[in-house]
């Protein structure tokens, strides 16, 4: 099984950054991409920002120019940057890694959700 786990959430006040981390870990073979999603209360979870492993990015609108994701493949890691955050930045915000095991079965993993709070 591969397991992932996010960190690095918090309070942080407008204006502020905060960096998350995410490590996928296990009978891991190859990763093709892992990113990063958010759901604020009430509202539909939604994408963030991709990263695959060649480091092809996505950004939703709402987060470029303010949001930087990266990785380091060696740990199976990504990182997401995030500066001028917003109080509508608030939200729960999960890792997906997708990829392919050990023994040729493909994987697509959550994380459990690292808080992140935006307020004065």
């Amino acid at each position: 099984q591969v397991q992932v786990v996010e960190s690095g959430g918090g309070l942080v006040q407008p204006g502020g950054s905060l960096r998350l981390s995410c490590a996928a870990s296990g009978r891991i073979f190859s990763i093709n991409a892992m990113g990063w999603y958010r759901q604020a209360p009430g509202k539909q979870r939604e994408l963030v920002a991709t990263i695959s492993t060649g480091g092809s990015t996505n950004y939703a609108d709402t987060v470029k120019g303010r949001f930087t994701i990266s990785r380091d493949n060696t740990k199976n890691t990504v990182y997401l940057q995030m500066n001028s955050l917003k109080p509508e930045d608030t939200a729960v915000y999960y890792c997906k890694a997708d990829g392919m095991e050990i023994m040729y079965t493909r994987f697509s993993s959550w994380g459990q959700g690292t808080q992140v709070t935006v307020s004065s």
